[in-house]
């Protein structure tokens, strides 16, 4: 079976925890199976991710299955620091809808990994919480799709009325032939009444023949070869898969589905699906009630006699919030301007300890047999403080071992890298300048094999 995975969003609504490098599908928020071994870079966490939830759910469901992701660059070096290398991912050059994103990682698996246009695949968000009859779903839309063409689309059987989700309402005329109309997403008064007239969630999630999408492609953007639409990927239009595609086909089926479904957009939902109420150092008196906290920051959190909140703290800031006003926190965010404190990377991790008028000191965590690429920085000057494991650095092509205590300093314009040991490598950085940003930095080519 192949698996496209959509892997977008800021996910602002779990503001501190996510920003624009990690988003809500980076969280490491759920207690990882017993006896499962670590996906991607192994940091010694007891918890996982959503992305990596589903990933080992697919996995466990089936094996063979071929999975690609399709996300943006901002993300890409997320992806492999909790996946691994060896998953497929589609890179979107800049931020469209999930129709250009769909066509392009479709004409990926045909161009790039040599999948036949006749075969099936199947297309579904990162990040839902489900069970594991999620994944048997998935399998006959699979099937259905190979055998019948078109566009098969699940149906969630809703658990309750909701303003987050569009809505399918499945009909039938008087010579039992199927049809289907969709229904924006409503307010919650008009949520009601479509469960009471049998509508389904509209999900996301869909499956087709690859030739279908590059058909699809071919007629709405000229386009359905994977290197024509990265090339001009900018110029095609923003719109949804649902609005481009799922419409206006008259060929269209439907599989439901009635397991577990949720869409942790939000800190409300994201909490009912927490196994624990606390992650982090976090302590709470017995007068607590329905209060869940996350705390990421190392130093002690203590939360007395509350009810119905959530409490987060991170590098990006704090939050203190009623368990139903967390869900209108985006405007409020979209608000505070300032730089990203934390990141994962293909090669480790970093996190801001302070930032001043015209300096920046950062923690920088290397995973074993790790590097950063070969670059430099035009406007200002490094300076490296190891603090534990051991590696290598090279500056200006000059190779040195390093170890806890050592100081390396690099001047504007030096090309330099650090290649961490068997057992990882901690460092700290301050960044010297009149101008620190993310944007001053040049890449080259790694001088040894």
């Amino acid at each position: 079976m192949h698996i496209i995975l959509l892997s977008g969003g800021s996910g602002k609504r779990l503001w501190p925890l996510s920003n624009d490098s990690r988003s809500k599908q980076f969280i490491k928020i759920f207690r990882r199976p017993e006896n499962s071994l670590p996906l991607g870079r192994d940091d010694g966490s007891e918890y996982e991710s959503m992305v990596q939830r589903v990933y080992r759910q697919i996995r466990a469901a089936d094996p063979d299955a071929t999975v690609t992701i399709a996300t943006s660059k901002s993300q890409v070096s997320s992806i492999h620091s909790q996946l691994g290398d060896g998953v497929n991912i589609s890179v979107e050059p800049c931020r469209r809808d999930t129709f250009p994103a769909i066509a392009l990682a479709t004409a990926y698996l045909h161009d790039v990994m040599g999948v036949p246009a006749e075969e099936a695949v199947v297309v579904c968000p990162v990040d839902p919480y489900v069970d594991d009859s999620y994944f048997t779903t998935l399998r006959q839309m699979y099937e259905m799709a190979k055998e019948k063409g078109g566009i098969v689309l699940m149906g969630i059987e809703p658990t309750f009325p909701t303003e987050k989700y569009g809505y399918i309402l499945p009909r039938e005329d008087a010579d039992g032939n199927a049809s289907f109309e969709f229904k924006e997403k409503p307010d919650a008064v008009t949520a009601k009444k479509y469960i009471e007239e049998g509508c389904l969630w509209n999900g996301g999630v869909f499956a087709y023949r690859l030739s279908y999408v590059l058909e699809k492609s071919r007629e709405l953007t000229g386009m359905s070869g994977y290197y024509e639409l990265y090339a001009n990927y900018e110029k095609l239009r923003k719109i949804s898969f649902d609005y481009a595609v799922v419409e206006n086909e008259s060929r269209l089926s439907i599989v439901r589905y009635n397991g577990e479904w949720k869409d942790l957009g939000t800190w409300n939902t994201l909490t009912e699906a927490m196994e624990e109420s606390s992650v982090g150092d976090v302590r709470m008196n017995d007068k607590c009630e329905n209060v869940h906290a996350i705390n990421e920051m190392g130093v002690p959190m203590l939360v007395m006699g509350c009810r119905d909140i959530v409490v987060s703290a991170s590098p990006e800031g704090i939050l203190v919030s009623d368990m139903e006003q967390s869900s209108y926190i985006k405007p409020f965010v979209d608000d505070i301007r300032q730089r990203i404190m934390f990141a994962e990377k293909s090669w480790g991790r970093y996190r801001v300890l302070d930032v001043g008028e015209q300096s920046m000191t950062v923690k920088v965590t290397l995973n074993p047999g790790h590097k950063m690429n070969y670059h430099s920085h035009e406007k200002r000057d490094e300076i490296w403080t190891v603090i534990a494991g051991s590696g290598h650095t090279i500056v200006d092509g000059m190779e040195q071992p390093v170890k806890p205590g050592d100081v390396v300093t690099m001047a504007a314009g030096c090309k330099h890298t650090v290649i961490a040991g068997p057992n990882g490598l901690q460092m700290i950085e301050v960044q010297l300048g009149s101008d620190i940003s993310v944007s001053d930095k040049k890449k080259y080519e790694f001088p040894y094999k």
